[in-house]
């Protein structure tokens, strides 16, 4: 709970650029209008919070929901918001859906790139290896180390050549 009044406004700026969007262009607010629209959202929000809960406390549960919200605004008279509110609450949900999906794709591309990655690793590291053993090889068969040479970029072959 809020230690003092003064905690139970809504921030300045946010009431400022409500009500910039909701007056036409040109039209100004004084400060005093905007600290009494402050006070009077605050109240409006405090009476809706608390007949959702008595609404939540009638069903015996402690969580209030968007029908707790719902059936409030009813016994508070405000049917009139009713619809512009269920339809900013399903524009929210597909909002946060597509912020979920969005997420979801990002992770799996990553995943799939990182699997990838090591794949690319484990072959480069397996060809170091075959190609290692390769030379030993060729080095144990009779040629002098010194004329083993590496395979040159581009060449068709995958084992080592021998100078002679």
């Amino acid at each position: 709970m809020a230690e003092r009044p003064e905690d139970l406004n809504l921030p300045m700026s946010v009431v400022t650029r409500i009500t910039k969007e909701a007056l036409p262009d040109g039209c100004m607010i004084s400060k005093e209008a905007r600290l009494a629209l402050s006070k009077a959202a605050s109240v409006f929000v405090l009476y809706a919070t608390s007949c959702a809960n008595t609404v939540a406390q009638k069903s015996k549960r402690k969580t209030l929901t968007a029908p707790d919200v719902f059936t409030a605004m009813e016994e508070m008279e405000f049917e009139t918001f009713l619809e512009p509110l269920k339809d900013s609450l399903e524009a929210y949900r597909k909002e946060q859906g597509q912020v979920k999906e969005r997420k979801a794709a990002k992770k799996k591309e990553k995943e799939e790139k990182e699997a990838a990655d090591r794949a690319l690793k484990s072959v480069a590291e397996e060809s170091a290896s075959l190609v290692t053993s390769e030379l030993a090889a060729t080095v144990e068969n009779g040629a002098p180390e010194s004329e083993v040479v590496e395979m040159e970029n581009g060449t068709d072959s995958d084992t080592p050549q021998v100078v002679e």
